[in-house]
């Protein structure tokens, strides 16, 4: 069984560690826990800091009892975007699996083959470790990409037709769900149903500076539109204060 759906505001959120410093990141994941979902591990992170780097961020969040046995860890989105044939595909999923991800993604434009393999090897890994399969997601259009960007790659576009069509395709793959930006979510939802996941990136909250994010919206615009998750990174990680800063996020959602 996968991991459930968010159930409170707060659980939406997941913070994204854009960061290759270990001991930082560590701090911020212990800094935030139980007041968001959770936290994203990227490939920079990932890059500089392996699996063992991945564990760490993880038991940040632990709870101790009495006795000092551990009751629960930070969740953590893996977000390596896998994209290659679907046997290595596959393979890196059933290693991923054992970290423990509460979601993990491939690229949706890897094809049918690719993200069927994964979904398979997530479900085979997960069985025999004892541990819940992670909620398996596709990368539609990444959100620093516009029309012209598509184009220039020789995608079809406009941006908004090809994240459906990804989208589509990796729900005929069997996968759970989506990442997408914040516009192309209500369309997604009305393709695809009330139950496949979307997570959303490019949110920022209200005056915050856009960064290298092209399809942006707010947390709030972002949620009532449809989205189960919402990656914010830097409007809390750069933040004087990272757990304030989350906590006002929450709570302008939980007061929408």
């Amino acid at each position: 069984m996968a991991h459930p759906r968010p159930n409170t505001t707060a659980q939406r959120i997941l913070v994204a560690l854009d960061t290759p410093d270990v001991g930082h990141a560590v701090a911020l994941s212990r800094s935030l826990t139980g007041i968001v979902g959770g936290v994203k591990l990227g490939l920079e992170f990932f890059n500089h800091n392996g699996p063992e780097g991945v564990r760490r961020v993880a038991r940040a969040g632990l709870a101790e009892t009495p006795r000092g046995a551990p009751t629960a860890t930070q969740p953590f989105f893996l977000d390596l975007k896998y994209h290659d044939i679907p046997n290595t595909v596959a393979g890196a999923v059933r290693a991923a699996v054992a970290l423990g991800p509460m979601i993990l993604n491939v690229h949706a434009s890897g094809g049918a083959a690719m993200m069927k393999a994964a979904m398979d090897a997530a479900h085979f890994a997960a069985e025999p470790l004892g541990v819940a399969r992670p909620i398996m997601i596709a990368v539609t259009v990444l959100t620093s990409l516009d029309d012209e960007d598509l184009s220039a790659v020789g995608q079809a576009g406009p941006t908004a037709d090809q994240a459906v069509r990804l989208a589509e395709l990796a729900q005929q793959s069997g996968m759970d769900g989506v990442v997408c930006s914040p516009h192309e979510i209500t369309r997604i939802r009305a393709a695809c149903g009330p139950d496949f996941r979307l997570i959303t990136p490019g949110v920022r909250p209200a005056g915050a500076d856009r960064g290298d994010q092209k399809r942006i919206m707010t947390p709030v615009e972002a949620v009532q539109a449809g989205a189960d998750w919402l990656v914010i990174g830097r409007p809390i990680t750069q933040a004087a204060d990272p757990a304030s800063a989350a906590r006002a996020i929450a709570e302008e959602l939980a007061a929408a």
